[in-house]
């Protein structure tokens, strides 16, 4: 692009970024009418770059088969959200998605995986009650408001030892020294930090603590190799990189559990989840389809691994760019940046309101910074295209130079 080029007149048409959306199905009058809506929305002057949090961008393969399934799921006659989850058709539906995230996180026999309702923050209370005494102790990392928020609820059950924190300088740096009491319970960690646009990089920092680890990942989960069999319980709310909201992802070492002296509501006993295979009472049928259906295509471009090189691909772009001009100015320490939420505020506040009105007349959702951060903030989810990250680095480019 020309710097001096307003962005929207020489991007590329949709059918230049898309595929045309092939629904076969003779179910009726309504199919024929999602399908072209969806023609009609894709064949639009201008691509939609969403840019949101979370709920947040799904790979369009994913929206095209849920769509089909939502009227007939499997050539069944039935639809998704219509099949019982005690027959044959939903068994097989877990029972994929279980397996590919054994596979894909190579997970060891020792980790159980489950799907449960709620989102992360429902953990932040159930994972306590499971694993922490009454009079024993837990070690958390401050690093932003949901880590805030779990440390919060893990004081109901237990002691809490905040460990380190960044809170004082408005969560822009992620602490790496501190001291972890061998005698503690587990050890807290929020992998990546939404808000703010933070991210442990080395989580080796956590491997020689001493202590079982426990870790929120629920905004950058399947977006890096990790070792993920060294966390004794691992959670993530769906909503970011494994499919639709409604549906919460836990892995937990089953020799963990029944440790703990207290009664457990059998709704929030892990023990019970795994006996049952997440299937203790109805579960979100129709999220985990979705999930299903994201580690699918997520396994086709190559697993984690192809999905780690691709963010780290998107992530520098971005952060070059805000860089390479005066106007932008990156708010947490370089060293922590995250590659799932990249945020950044402007030099001059008083363009912040122009800037924000570019990006909506570009088609640019979710770039808003977040109300308890403010500035800007723009996330590139493993479902982000390549060419969304071109567009708003553009963009960006283009303000620049204008507002020189």
């Amino acid at each position: 692009m020309n710097n001096s080029t307003k962005p929207g007149e020489k991007m590329k048409s949709r059918e230049e970024y898309t595929n045309n959306l092939s629904i076969v199905n003779t179910s009726g009058v309504f199919i024929n009418f999602i399908s072209e809506l969806y023609s009609m929305n894709k064949t639009a002057e201008k691509i939609v770059h969403n840019f949101n949090a979370g709920p947040s961008i799904l790979p369009k393969p994913v929206f095209e088969e849920a769509s089909r399934s939502i009227i007939d799921f499997n050539n069944t006659g039935l639809s998704i959200l219509e099949i019982g989850h005690r027959t044959q058709l939903f068994q097989d539906v877990i029972d994929e998605a279980i397996a590919l995230i054994k596979e894909l996180m190579l997970l060891d026999d020792e980790h159980e995986v489950l799907f449960l309702h709620g989102g992360a923050s429902s953990q932040f209370f159930q994972m306590p009650m499971n694993l922490l005494h009454d009079d024993a102790k837990a070690a958390y990392t401050d690093t932003g408001v949901w880590a805030a928020k779990a440390i919060k609820e893990a004081a109901l059950y237990g002691n809490v030892d905040v460990v380190c924190s960044s809170k004082e300088q408005n969560y822009n740096h992620l602490p790496k020294s501190f001291h972890v009491d061998p005698a503690s319970a587990y050890l807290h960690l929020t992998t990546n930090n939404t808000i703010y646009g933070t991210q442990w990089q080395d989580l080796s920092l956590f491997y020689n603590k001493g202590v079982p680890l426990v870790a929120d990942m629920s905004s950058d989960i399947l977006s890096r190799v990790l070792d993920f069999n060294r966390f004794e319980l691992i959670y993530a709310g769906a909503q970011k990189n494994i499919g639709a909201a409604g549906v919460n992802l836990v892995i937990v070492n089953k020799k963990c559990l029944g440790k703990v002296y207290r009664k457990i509501p059998s709704m929030l006993d892990y023990r019970n989840h795994i006996e049952a295979g997440s299937l203790l009472n109805t579960p979100p049928v129709f999220a985990i389809y979705v999930c299903l259906l994201t580690l699918r295509w997520l396994k086709s471009i190559g697993g984690v691994a192809e999905a780690e090189k691709q963010n780290y691909i998107k992530a520098a772009l971005l952060y070059d760019a805000i860089d390479a001009h005066d106007l932008f100015n990156g708010t947490v320490a370089k060293e922590d940046r995250s590659k799932m939420n990249v945020c950044f505020t402007m030099e001059n506040t008083d363009l912040e309101k122009e800037f924000l009105s570019l990006c909506k007349e570009e088609g640019m959702i979710g770039v808003k910074g977040h109300r308890s951060a403010g500035g800007f903030r723009v996330s590139l989810y493993n479902a982000v295209p390549y060419e969304s990250v071109v567009a708003i680095t553009d963009l960006m480019n283009y303000f620049a130079k204008k507002n020189v």
